[in-house]
């Protein structure tokens, strides 16, 4: 007889028994002992099925091929574009990967990305020395103009997205902004109007605080419309 200790979306501490039995798997943050499964670390327990994970409440982004980031270009070369991923570690941005117009040689490339501009681009390739390559070629990578960007927990974005987008299309549709999330924890708001702005950046902000309890997107959604509606 299998049995889950701790409910979903819980917080957990190292060494806490979180389920019993053989039906349930470990996986990252927590390992079996015996026919336990006992938390390696603190955090938010996910359940997928039967698989058990926990997501760090907080720590430094790590990159991962295929993830989108909201970059900061910090040094252009003769032939690539060096961004900040405002982690320990920087990626590159190559001619190829970043536009698709024909460049000639000794081209000025800061007419196409100049320092101190953002980027959302997608991580192509890390290596395990961690230097990473990374992508504007695709739907919704580009150069961000105008807007606001600001940092959260990496840990609470897969939260803040919501299953699907759900969480932060919530978000978009009562504050009528446009809203980017990267990976690395990075949020890029662009609406009409400031005060919507800042109601965005809000609602973003009180995701990442109450990540952890339940019901939350019952919660945003009573919350979004009293806000709205006291506008």
């Amino acid at each position: 007889m299998s049995n889950l200790l701790i409910e979903d979306r819980n917080i957990v501490t190292p060494g806490e028994e979180i389920a019993t039995g053989m039906d349930y798997l470990p996986s990252h943050g927590t390992y079996r002992d015996g026919e336990s499964i006992v938390a390696k670390q603190s955090g938010l327990l996910k359940v997928e099925g039967k698989v058990l994970r926990i997501v760090p409440l907080s720590g430094e982004y790590l990159p991962k091929r295929g993830d989108t980031v909201i970059a900061q270009v910090e040094d252009v070369t003769m032939s690539s574009w060096i961004v900040s991923m405002f982690g320990p570690y920087s990626a590159m941005l190559g001619l190829k990967e970043g536009t698709q117009e024909f460049v000639r040689k000794g081209e000025d490339l800061t007419k196409y990305y100049a320092v101190g501009d953002y980027i959302v681009c997608k991580i192509v390739n890390v290596t395990s020395q961690k230097l990473v390559d990374v992508s504007t070629r695709g739907p919704g990578l580009r150069k961000l103009n105008e807007g606001r960007i600001f940092r959260v927990s990496s840990s609470k974005v897969p939260r803040i997205i919501g299953k699907q987008g759900s969480m932060v299309s919530l978000v978009k549709d009562h504050t009528k902004t446009q809203i980017t999330v990267g990976q690395n924890g990075m949020v890029w708001i662009k609406g009409e109007e400031f005060a919507l702005e800042n109601l965005a950046e809000k609602a973003i902000k009180k995701i990442e605080a109450e990540a952890h309890t339940s019901g939350l997107t019952d919660t945003m959604e009573s919350w979004l419309k009293e806000q709205v509606g006291g506008q």
